[in-house]
């Protein structure tokens, strides 16, 4: 019986330190800042970032649409496309079908 005391105490021992390692090893993987958690930031971060591409792309065709609308500097094209959409307007020799 002296024999069985250690033997029980090593599989307690090692039964704890496998569960210890276990969950570890879970959270390191699944946790809060575990990997895959890693992946899905990172692939938000791509997506925000294409997001904000598209954003200043669209902030520059605006700034450009506003310049050219500007009293410095007059499209007179760009002003009669937009009050042609904007308001509706049309010259006196065009017809309109609907």
């Amino acid at each position: 019986m002296a024999h069985k005391k250690p033997v029980v105490g090593a599989l307690i021992y090692f039964s704890l330190m496998f569960c210890a390692a276990a969950y570890f090893t879970f959270s390191a993987v699944q946790g809060e800042s575990g990997l895959f958690r890693r992946v899905q930031i990172e692939a938000e971060r791509e997506a925000l970032r294409a997001e904000l591409e598209r954003l200043e792309a669209e902030v520059a065709r605006i700034r450009n649409k506003t310049r050219r609308l500007s009293d410095e500097f007059l499209d007179l094209d760009l002003l009669d496309d937009q009050a042609r959409s904007v308001l509706g307007l049309i010259r006196k020799d065009e017809i309109v079908i609907r």
